[in-house]
């Protein structure tokens, strides 16, 4: 008795997933797109140095750190808007000479909530002593507003997209949605930036506008299968 029961369980649970299967959908794919001007960057700024004692090369480093935090502060930056994200000391060997090296490297993170003052933030802050830029990108302060609208815009996509198909076959129109998925992603602009110890022409780095950041292209890609009436 108890395997006719699971056979016939079976059964059923066989021929309700058969029966899902054929329900009449359309899955179609939606974009929506919104162009932002950005209206802050962030900064990341290094200081690397090497010697053969480990003190020595942490204590460039951190005299380096400090005048970049005094330059910071000069600008008005607030405490809340800049922090250290990587700080390491690491041991190297090269094995040609056989001798060991010491390398120190720190990054602090600066946010510039007024991003006029890009330029002569960064010409500026070479003279603190630091030598890498990790990276420029260019934001909006009300990115979850942006975002909020594209994934809006993505799934009227869709369901415009799913209407334009149905329209033409007879007797059916486009119901509701029974599965979205999300792939959005978004790239921010991010200018080419070398710090003084890396370029072969130091006449190059002379106070100029330079800044084009253009806009932020915020997009959401969806998929959406809907029920077919």
């Amino acid at each position: 008795m108890k395997k006719l029961v699971f056979v016939l369980t079976l059964f059923v649970v066989t021929a309700r997933a058969q029966e899902l299967k054929q329900i009449p959908q359309i899955s179609i794919s939606g974009e929506g797109k919104i162009l932002v001007a950005p209206d802050l960057a962030i900064i990341q700024l290094g200081v690397q140095n090497s010697g053969k004692d480990p003190k020595e090369v942490k204590q460039l480093n951190d005299v380096t750190i400090d005048k970049v935090i005094a330059y910071i502060k000069k600008n008005g930056i607030p405490v809340t808007d800049y922090q250290t994200t990587q700080m390491s000391l690491y041991k190297n060997y090269d094995y040609e000479k056989k001798k060991h090296s010491y390398q120190a490297n720190q990054t602090i993170s600066v946010t510039l909530k007024d991003i006029s003052k890009y330029n002569a933030f960064m010409m500026d802050v070479m003279e603190t002593g630091i030598n890498v830029i990790n990276g420029v990108s260019f934001k909006s302060s009300k990115m979850e507003l942006f975002e909020s609208e594209a994934r809006k815009k993505a799934i009227l996509n869709a369901k415009k997209k799913a209407e334009d198909y149905v329209s033409v076959l007879s007797g059916q129109k486009v119901g509701k949605a029974i599965s979205i998925s999300d792939s959005s992603q978004i790239n921010y602009p991010q200018p080419v930036f070398m710090a003084k110890g890396f370029m072969a022409d130091t006449e190059a780095i002379q106070p100029r506008e330079t800044l084009a950041v253009g806009e932020i292209e915020i997009s959401a890609t969806v998929t959406v299968a809907f029920l077919l009436e």
